[in-house]
């Protein structure tokens, strides 16, 4: 039976599990979330998620949100990126460290830059956020320093979350360039057979709005 993830491009969140299910050799296919026109928003979403939120995973019987709980859901059903039996809390440390201090925030800060009328974007807000990112990508870009991977010695779960949101080409305060380290972890990343852009993986694009 084939895996259905509900996602959008433009969601770093959907990406994560996207990525997870698409490296991971299931069987799988998007089914399109219009976020930008409310459909998360309405009573039949809610009824499939009353978190009103996507990714939402369906597998059978088995229905799942939230990106984290979906990446360990493809790990139970494969055996694939937990890492060593010895790395699961160290995995489950970097997902939890992406979730509240990379993916939160830099998700929020590109869609007020990008996805807000010129005029309604929070100058101040956007700085203060663009503060806490540079914060979270010095810690990332130092603990790569020497490592191929954020955990032991292949892709894991907290690769997969923490790289959500940093593919993206639009401006959030977030240059390659600037942090080397992370530049060549996602260089590597991109570089795994089946590896897709969320804009080829997944429905849903900015351009589609233009």
């Amino acid at each position: 039976m084939t895996i259905k993830l509900h996602c959008f491009g433009e969601s770093g969140n959907a990406y994560k599990a996207a990525l997870a299910l698409e490296l991971s050799g299931l069987e799988w296919e998007p089914v399109f979330v219009d976020f930008f026109a409310g459909v998360n928003r309405t009573p039949e979403f809610r009824e499939m998620n009353v978190m009103g939120e996507a990714p939402v995973l369906e597998d059978g019987d088995m229905r799942l949100t939230q990106s984290g709980a979906i990446q360990q859901y493809i790990t139970d059903k494969t055996g694939k990126f937990g890492g060593a039996p010895e790395d699961k809390y160290e995995v489950l440390r970097w997902v939890l460290w992406d979730n509240h201090k990379l993916s939160s925030q830099a998700g929020m800060t590109r869609f007020l830059m990008n996805f807000l009328p010129e005029d309604k974007r929070p100058d101040q807000v956007i700085g203060f956020m663009q503060g806490r990112l540079k914060a979270a990508y010095a810690t990332l870009n130092a603990h790569l320093d020497g490592r191929d991977w954020i955990v032991g010695d292949g892709i894991t779960n907290a690769d997969l979350s923490c790289c959500g949101y940093l593919y993206y080409p639009e401006p959030f305060g977030f240059d390659r360039a600037e942090w080397p380290h992370i530049d060549a972890w996602l260089t590597r990343l991109s570089e795994t057979p089946g590896w897709k852009h969320p804009y080829d993986l997944m429905p849903g694009n900015p351009s589609d709005r233009a």
